[in-house]
């Protein structure tokens, strides 16, 4: 057990209620009253409006030129792979809040549970998603704690970190619960000061029914319901509670196979292996990184750059096609980032998929395999509807994976028209872009910038005087994350 700590600055939980927006805000009560409590303003969002992306923004008050994480993953030029998900924080750079904090407090206590980018971090307690890989290639639920004892505290009052119900057709409700009160009980028994906590519940159903959908209103009532005694109970202990959200989920109906056209044109390149196909990224002269709606796009030769673009520009789907200028405009310009970025219509979305014959696919593009496709699949989060009784099949499979055989859970189509809702692009309509609600009414504003939550956080604490120019002011937000001057 650790020492206990008397915090020195005002507490404060801010909670990462993942795909919050304000048209699911009218359906939940407990955390519209808080708004009504303190305030609530429109969150602008960075581009691209992912979970790490914004995560970093809040958590530096810079954009990804200057934090370098340009979205939920990208390609890894020094390593000649595309790479998502990754956790490790030294890919963030820029100073945190905890450091800013600590300039004024050294003793500031962190905690932070699942928000993104936890490993190897400076925070002073640390919750985070980490699957057991066996030698055998077995993977098991697992999870990341520091300090080490501090899972089996959490495991031996809420059972083991539920990582099953993190992502896939099972996503759900457990994760959010658990994450909940994980950081109840650190925040009584542990003391931080500042508690990040993530409660990812609305980023499934958005995307599979969409985010006007009776389901999903159902799941942001649910929400809301489970939400309500975790914020009575913070309040009630003096903390400030501010609940964000990096993106909206927007209707979609129109899936983008951006890489089967760069292939097309002779850009993109695949390997056999098996009688399956992998992409290429070493030979390839063009390729898409596919992200929700947005899609960063490698070229290997500047000199294929114009005719990237033109072909990009030409696709049904795509909106804009972002060359440097465009990057630097949207704050997106990191070495990171592709040499193009393309951006989805507001009913489109990009897809990952290369292969030109469903019977050439990669086995992973059938299972929930999300380290080793080169782009995000939302289809992850479906049933194969075109296979008899997969439900039934996934039982088998659980069944055989108890017993110690090998198994393989293929329940993912290849058919991603299921998929209702999707993000990455910067909201054309408020209603579904991201919102910021916080219990304190002394920072109210009718916006706040992403680059500004940091200062909005440390204003809350008392480590940084209120800002004297209010809404109004030479650092009023833009709308996209930025600011105006």
């Amino acid at each position: 057990m650790t020492t206990p700590h008397t915090p020195r600055t005002n507490r404060l939980v801010v909670l990462d209620i993942t795909g919050l927006t304000p048209a699911l805000l009218k359906h939940m009560p407990a955390l519209s009253a808080l708004g009504e409590r303190g305030f609530r303003a429109r969150l602008g969002a960075t581009l691209p409006p992912a979970t790490p992306t914004a995560q970093a923004t809040f958590l530096t008050g810079e954009l990804p030129s200057g934090h370098g994480i340009v979205g939920n993953g990208w390609y890894f030029r020094e390593l000649g792979e595309v790479r998502f998900w990754q956790q490790h924080h030294g890919l963030i750079d820029g100073e945190r809040i905890w450091q800013t904090a600590r300039r004024q407090v050294p003793s500031y206590k962190v905690a932070n549970i699942c928000w993104w980018y936890a490993l190897g971090s400076d925070v002073d307690l640390t919750v985070a998603p980490r699957p057991v890989y066996y030698a055998d290639g077995r993977r098991e639920t697992g999870c990341y704690t520091y300090p080490p004892y501090l899972y089996d505290e959490l495991a031996s009052r809420l059972g083991p970190f539920p990582l099953h119900n993190m992502w896939g057709p099972e996503a759900g409700m457990p994760l959010t619960q658990w994450n909940l009160a994980a950081a109840r009980k650190i925040f009584d028994e542990h003391s931080p000061d500042l508690t990040l906590v993530v409660a990812p519940q609305l980023a499934y159903e958005p995307q599979k029914s969409g985010p006007d959908s009776r389901q999903t209103i159902r799941v942001a009532r649910r929400l809301d319901a489970v939400l309500r005694p975790y914020l009575d109970h913070w309040l009630r202990a003096g903390a400030t509670v501010v609940a964000l959200s990096p993106f909206g989920i927007t209707p979609v109906s129109r899936p983008v196979d951006i890489n089967r056209v760069l292939r097309r044109a002779g850009l993109l390149e695949v390997y056999r292996q098996d009688a399956m196909e992998y992409l290429d990224p070493w030979t390839s002269r063009a390729f898409a990184v596919a992200d929700h709606q947005l899609a960063h796009v490698y070229v290997r030769d500047p000199a294929d750059i114009p005719r990237t673009a033109k072909i990009l520009a030409e696709l049904d789907g795509v909106s804009q096609v972002l060359g440097e200028a465009e990057k630097k405009a949207y704050g997106l310009d990191h070495e990171r980032s592709g040499e193009l970025v393309a951006v989805a219509c507001p009913d489109s979305w990009f897809t990952y998929y290369y292969w030109m014959c469903d019977a050439r696919a990669p086995d992973f593009a059938r299972q929930i395999d999300l380290q080793h496709k080169p782009g995000y699949d939302p289809a992850e989060l479906l049933y194969d509807s075109s296979v008899p009784w997969m439900r039934a099949r996934v039982l088998g499979q659980l069944a055989r994976k108890k017993l110690g055989f090998r198994y393989r859970m293929e329940t993912v189509p290849l058919a991603p028209t299921g998929i209702r809702g999707s993000y990455g692009r910067l909201p054309d309509d408020p209603a579904h872009g991201p919102v910021l609600v916080c219990s304190n009414a002394a920072q109210a504003r009718p916006e706040y910038a992403a680059t500004e939550v940091k200062s909005l956080l440390l204003r809350l604490a008392g480590l940084e005087p209120d800002d004297p120019e209010g809404p109004d002011g030479p650092y009023a937000s833009d709308g996209f994350g930025g600011h105006r001057r």
